[in-house]
């Protein structure tokens, strides 16, 4: 293999991630799945603060074949980014939730022709992680059904020694600790994806509306995945949920499938989304969007799991955004892309089966 050089200029400007002028050369045995020409120019995306190190990740990889272009993305979070790819300001957003009917509605006016679409390209399991003195570290986790995840989130089971967790940990020494949540304080589809979860595998035990906005007055906010993190570090007897490559040295939950209880990873997050359904009901074209079966009783698959997308025009009114646009998508569903994000983030490379179909959808945009 060859020595790799790589020269990176990183430059952050109000939460924009910049990785400026890269020069590299890459194993031969890596390479993008499908040639794409060489692009030159300045373009940012926005979005899902989930993907900040995988897109950092693909920064480096996508311009050490594209000298020429600069690239920077803003992890203002999934709500903020699609907003602003809607009004026209960057070339890609990055979402933890497929886009509302409303969305792709709008875009129309966005794109040069079409409505917009978005394709999977990160796939994370989401950890319900805490922080709580002499339980609490890294590898170490509690067992925990989706009831007992929907009760401590609704703010009905506040003590850390309940029954309904103690139950389920019988060797663990619980203390008599109030229980503080801690929840995305911004428009997430990470929230999204959680809730999704919770509202699907808890029954009754969880009654609000799915969206991406936190739906009670449980506990307390923090903005973006950082945030949380950091709040949940701060103070013993924290819970919060968080993409799992930022759950460092704190605990997290093994979840209940069936009989079994599946502490996350990438390998139990693939098997999911392997086993899930596109969901049909998606309109607009060129669309892939995964409908998650948070019910599995598949041995070994941890169900509350992120897929993140990257949302998308068919066309573009500037040609040289179409071109990136592109090559960028390609390069980040190859599977040169997939495994530099398992690598920098501990994702999940998405299937051939799954990348099929999203190729499929990059193909169908208009570089002419």
């Amino acid at each position: 293999m060859r020595n790799s050089i790589l020269v990176r200029s990183i430059a952050a400007v109000s939460g924009i991630v910049m990785l400026a002028s890269v020069a590299a050369s890459t194993d031969s045995s890596a390479k993008s799945d499908t040639k794409t020409e060489t692009v030159s120019g300045n373009f940012s995306g926005a979005g899902a603060s989930s993907q900040q190190a995988a897109v950092e990740a693909w920064i480096a990889g996508f311009q050490g074949t594209n000298p020429d272009a600069k690239v920077a993305y803003n992890p203002s979070g999934s709500g903020a980014g699609v907003s602003t790819f809607l009004t026209g300001a960057t070339a890609w957003a990055g979402s933890d939730a497929s886009l509302a009917d409303n969305e792709v509605e709008q875009s129309k006016s966005v794109c040069a022709s079409g409505t917009a679409f978005d394709i999977p390209v990160y796939i994370s399991p989401i950890a319900v992680v805490f922080n709580l003195q002499g339980v609490s570290g890294k590898g170490k986790t509690l067992n925990m059904d989706a009831e007992t995840i929907a009760k401590i989130f609704d703010g009905k089971i506040t003590k850390w020694n309940d029954d309904a967790i103690k139950k389920q940990n019988p060797k663990v020494d619980l203390p008599d600790l109030d229980i503080t949540v801690v929840h995305r304080s911004d428009k997430s589809g990470t929230t999204k994806n959680f809730l999704s979860y919770v509202k699907d595998a808890a029954g009754d035990a969880w009654s609000y509306d799915l969206g991406e906005n936190w739906p009670n007055e449980v506990g307390q906010g923090a903005k973006g995945t950082s945030g949380v993190i950091s709040t949940v570090q701060q103070a013993d007897g924290t819970i919060g949920y968080a993409d799992a490559s930022q759950a460092g040295d704190l605990g997290t939950v093994a979840v209940k499938v069936g009989d079994d209880y599946v502490p996350f990873s990438a390998e139990a997050a693939a098997k999911v989304v392997d086993a899930s359904p596109l969901d049909d009901s998606a309109k607009g074209d060129n669309r892939v969007v995964v409908k998650l079966d948070h019910n599995t009783t598949e041995k070994g698959a941890y169900p509350i799991v992120l897929v993140s997308y990257d949302v998308a025009c068919p066309a573009y009114k500037d040609a040289n955004t179409a071109k990136f646009v592109k090559s960028w998508l390609t390069y980040v569903t190859s599977d040169e892309g997939q495994q530099t994000a398992a690598s920098a983030a501990g994702s999940a490379p998405m299937s051939n089966t799954l990348r099929q179909k999203v190729v499929k959808s990059i193909d169908a945009i208009k570089t002419k």
